[in-house]
């Protein structure tokens, strides 16, 4: 039986690409990649048509793990990263998806248009996202180059401080109303990529930064990689007015596949299992709407179910929802055409 195509709405694959060193790294996603989630064979095989591919300039050199690995806990945000550091790492993770493109791997799709013709053509269909605008500088030069060189998404923040806004820190039993809202600059970054056609990622940011985004913007509201908070009350995931405000503006939420934000007691465990992650589409359907749910699995990212395990798990998560009851025509929107048509609306 041929896979249900879909496309993924967030994935840290480039950091591991990055992390690997060494030359010809575009070689490892194309060829096969031991200990990641996603590889062009694989992805192939599980039916992924897509994704937002994103770009990560992580919080301290080898301290990433460290970091997730405090969710629950009382820690602090992550230090601010440096404008020259995020930027160095942010080349070298464009740089290599430009690779994987030179050598036919993807094809980096700037609209809607694009991807459908990606997709027709059977080419993984890759949209440049940053995730966390610590690369950007407050004048925007860097913005306009970023622009040209593909990038067509953008997470204000990830979960620290920047010169745009503040993220929410990895802690459960909370909620996202922690901290300031955006910056002046911040404010003008979302005027900025309405004007240009970039999508404005919800992901990570706190509450007050949501609610100035929400007044500000004009575009659909999306969370690329967010789950129900109701279910898991992490501050990473969406509460019922912010849930409402996206509907309102007939946006878009992708599940994550973290287990630790899928589960109530927001334990990161492999033993999660796939209905949970059912439990969270259903409540997202049920505020947003058939229109407004995609997956946006985290994979390369964080630890996800072990029935999933990789790219070629989420097959088993389609399935789940046929199992469901969930139509053929519903199950294909979640997987695919949600996030393509979000895209046309937000980009073009």
């Amino acid at each position: 039986m041929t896979p249900i195509p879909f496309f993924d709405g967030h994935n840290d694959t480039l950091l591991k690409l990055l992390e690997a060193q060494g030359p010809n790294q575009e070689r490892l996603f194309i060829d096969g990649m031991s200990g990641a989630h996603i590889d062009l064979p694989r992805a192939r095989s599980a039916g992924m048509a897509g994704g937002f591919f994103a770009i990560f300039p992580p919080p301290l050199k080898g301290n990433l793990s460290s970091v997730i690995a405090g969710a629950g806990q009382a820690s602090p945000l992550p230090p601010d990263l440096a404008l020259a550091d995020a930027q160095a790492v942010t080349l070298g993770m464009a740089s290599i998806l430009m690779r994987i493109e030179k050598a036919g791997g993807v094809a980096i799709c700037r609209d809607a248009a694009a991807v459908r013709a990606s997709i027709a053509s059977g080419v993984l269909a890759a949209i440049l996202h940053i995730e966390g605008a610590e690369a950007i500088d407050t004048e925007f030069r860097s913005l306009d180059v970023l622009y040209a060189a593909g990038l067509r998404s953008i997470g204000l923040v990830w979960s620290r401080a920047n010169a745009f806004g503040t993220g929410v820190p990895f802690r459960h039993n909370v909620d996202p109303d922690i901290g300031p809202g955006l910056s002046d600059a911040g404010k003008h970054l979302v005027r900025a990529c309405n004007s240009m056609g970039v999508m404005l990622d919800l992901s990570h940011l706190n509450a007050a930064g949501f609610r100035d985004v929400a007044a500000i913007s004009d575009k659909p509201l999306v969370a690329t990689h967010s789950n129900v908070h109701a279910i898991s009350p992490h501050a990473r995931n969406l509460t019922a007015w912010q849930l409402a405000a996206i509907a309102e503006s007939k946006g878009m939420v992708g599940l994550n596949f973290a287990t630790g934000f899928l589960r109530p007691d927001g334990v990161m465990r492999a033993d999660t299992e796939i209905e949970l992650m059912v439990r969270h589409i259903d409540a997202l359907v049920g505020a947003l709407g058939e229109d407004g749910v995609g997956l946006g699995s985290d994979f390369d990212g964080a630890m996800v179910p072990a029935a999933i395990a990789d790219v070629t798990g989420v097959p088993k998560l389609l399935q789940a929802l046929l199992d469901k009851g969930y139509g053929e025509a519903l199950v294909r929107k979640i997987a695919l055409e949600n996030w393509v048509s979000v895209f046309e609306r937000t980009v073009g």
